[in-house]
């Protein structure tokens, strides 16, 4: 190994998306993760679980941060407005992570159906998590679930075409222009 150098959690993270993407997800190691980002192996699992959870880093302080931003919503915000101040504090978790990592994390997980299980599980939990910090505002069943697992599905539309569409677009103004599409559907569907 050679010397320390700082962010051992990045350098990990990047070591392997490059070598999914080379030899494939199955196929790459926690070993080979570490020595192509010149860490040892106890280095990689001070900072994940596993191989797979260089994929799903983050997904929790992302529900976390999402949830708070309901919580501080103004007392007088509708429900799908309390939810997209969840989706604009998305975009802000998203706003240092390198443009390329989000793409080739979905290039992973959609070819590993264990992954794309995972995937699934972690929104749910979001939905459930938003759901909860909707009746917390007092918004009441089934109004609270219907608005989040609107929102989640909002996040993931307006995710995967920031993460597949150009790279010059910012995922907040996606994100906003996929919430905006919903309300225009749902206002036309109800006239």
């Amino acid at each position: 190994m050679s010397r320390w150098e700082p962010d051992a959690r990045g350098r990990l993270a990047q070591a392997a998306m490059e070598l999914y993407r080379e030899r494939g997800y199955e196929q790459t190691t926690v070993a080979q993760i570490a020595e192509r980002a010149g860490v040892t192996e106890r280095t990689f699992f001070r900072y994940f679980a596993d191989k797979r959870e260089v994929l799903f880093d983050g997904g929790q302080a992302l529900e976390q941060r999402m949830v708070a931003a309901v919580d501080a919503a103004a007392p007088s915000a509708s429900p799908l407005d309390a939810v997209a101040a969840a989706l604009a504090a998305a975009a802000e978790s998203f706003a240092e992570i390198p443009r390329d990592f989000p793409r080739r994390r979905r290039e992973v997980i959609a070819a590993h159906p264990a992954l794309q299980e995972r995937e699934l599980i972690k929104l749910a939990r979001l939905s459930a998590a938003l759901g909860e910090a909707l009746r917390g505002r007092g918004v009441p069943e089934p109004a609270a679930s219907l608005t989040a697992e609107t929102g989640v599905a909002v996040f993931r539309v307006g995710f995967e075409r920031w993460a597949t569409g150009p790279t010059d677009r910012d995922l907040a103004a996606v994100l906003e222009e996929s919430l905006a599409e919903l309300r225009a559907l749902t206002a036309v569907s109800r006239a």
